[in-house]
């Protein structure tokens, strides 16, 4: 994992500071150099006052006027329109459209790399487009390599330079959303809601051009209804977003939320839809060539299979997933596989073999998880695996640190897993009362019954 590049917020602050010389200044500028007023500027085609305005910077030409004001002013369209020529602008967002196509094949070191090559670039050209395009992909490369925090840093950074530059509300909706994704992996599971929202409200006012962020933030919001229990709002996002992405027929966007209509169907008790859907995805992953979004939705896949009494079933897709996330180097997503595979033994009344296969998973998985809730499920699984097998006192101690770790995250609907866990552990013990509160509380964290 590539350390955290410790000048990144000392570069966004100098780009921040460089002289704000709008268009407006530069076709005032140029004018003034050539000996123009701004009636010869203006021409037969606009009046003297609007030259003005556009000089005041009170309003913004189209970009066939900025065409025609270059033409009049002889300099390059891309420099009146960024400060910036047209051939330079075009290598800066080559460097960074190299980083953005790392960071989507996952490989997030080599994206880093471009990014941080890319800084010097990116601030001489004094675009404040670039600057915040470099950030947030920065900021979601780091979050995606495990420096989510750093990354937040970064993310939050790009939302202030977006918004104190006033830039398009398309990359508005990209800091949004890459913000609240990364308040949804920190467990601010509300903070993330808010933030999502608020993206999509953006999106929704703009073209069908930005049908796949606006596909992405519904599938991702969808994730954080599942987690706080909301499952009809989740089932209306995951719906919409596989209705969108349908129609943009990218298969790695369609695949996702595919996957997320899994997982909504699936805590809904509809096991064949879930598995339908999560078949779904796994083509369109296959399509894209996407081996690590592959991995995931076999996982899924498997959970799918198993429910249905298809065990061999979920055996071989919890093995296929073990094995890519295994040859891709991504052993949280090892671990991630191996609990299920853990979690299968349990159910199948081999608890010897879950607890085995639970402590390998969490050897894999660590102790500095991208994904806290990952580290989670297979700490549940031994809790679980101990309780079967009598080792109350062990089972006790697991189960406390788990409810511990979902509790920090605010992963409702796992929290309330484990207090059905801990009331079977009261109850193993004889403690009839405190099992039945337990049960109480896990009931009222689902809102499947009020007390």
């Amino acid at each position: 994992m590539p350390q955290v590049h410790s000048d990144t917020h000392a570069v966004s602050a100098t780009e921040r500071q460089r002289p704000k010389i709008g268009l407006g200044e530069r076709v005032r500028q140029r004018r003034v150099a050539l000996g123009l007023t701004q009636t010869d500027l203006a021409g037969a085609r606009f009046s003297k006052e609007y030259i003005s305005q556009i000089e005041l910077g009170k309003t913004r030409p189209t970009p066939d006027t900025v065409e025609y004001l270059s033409s009049r002013l002889s300099v390059d369209p891309g420099y009146l329109a960024h400060g910036v020529s047209t051939e330079d602008r075009a290598r800066v967002e080559a460097m960074l459209a190299r980083a953005e196509a790392h960071a989507q094949a996952h490989e997030f070191e080599s994206a880093l790399e471009v990014f941080a090559d890319a800084k010097t670039a990116v601030a001489a050209s004094g675009s404040a487009d670039l600057s915040a395009r470099r950030l947030l992909g920065e900021g979601w490369a780091m979050m995606e390599e495990g420096q989510i925090r750093e990354g937040l840093d970064v993310l939050t950074k790009a939302r202030e330079l977006v918004d104190a530059e006033q830039l398009d509300d398309v990359i508005r909706a990209e800091a949004l959303f890459k913000l609240g994704v990364a308040r949804t992996k920190l467990g601010s599971t509300h903070v993330a809601i808010s933030l999502l929202t608020e993206a999509h409200k953006l999106l929704d006012q703009l073209p069908l051009a930005a049908d796949s962020t606006r596909a992405q933030v519904l599938g991702y919001r969808s994730v954080c209804y599942q987690r706080v229990g909301d499952i009809e709002a989740a089932r209306e996002d995951a719906e919409r977003a596989v209705e969108l992405s349908e129609q943009l027929g990218d298969p790695r966007v369609i695949g996702y939320s595919y996957m997320q209509a899994s997982l909504v169907a699936e805590r809904e008790g509809r096991f064949v839809l879930a598995r339908t859907y999560a078949e779904k995805a796994r083509a369109k992953y296959e399509e894209a060539e996407d081996q690590f979004q592959l991995g995931k939705v076999l996982n899924n896949l498997g959970f799918c299979h198993a429910l249905l009494g298809k065990n061999d079933d979920a055996l071989a897709s919890f093995t296929r997933a073990y094995k890519i996330f295994l040859d891709a180097g991504a052993n949280e997503w090892s671990g991630g596989a191996i609990s299920s595979i853990a979690s299968l033994y349990l159910e199948t009344g081999d608890p010897s073999k879950a607890e085995e296969q639970a402590r390998y998973a969490i050897e894999l998985i660590g102790d500095e998880a991208v994904d806290p809730e990952q580290v989670g499920e297979a700490r549940l699984v031994l809790g679980k695996a101990l309780l079967a097998q009598n080792r109350l006192d062990e089972a006790a101690e697991a189960l406390e640190k788990v409810k511990g770790l979902f509790e920090s995250v605010r992963a409702t609907s796992n929290l309330s897993r484990t207090y059905v866990a801990l009331g079977d552990l009261a109850r193993a013990r004889g403690t009839t009362d405190e099992a039945a509160h337990l049960y109480r509380h896990a009931a009222e964290l689902m809102q499947d019954l009020r007390f």
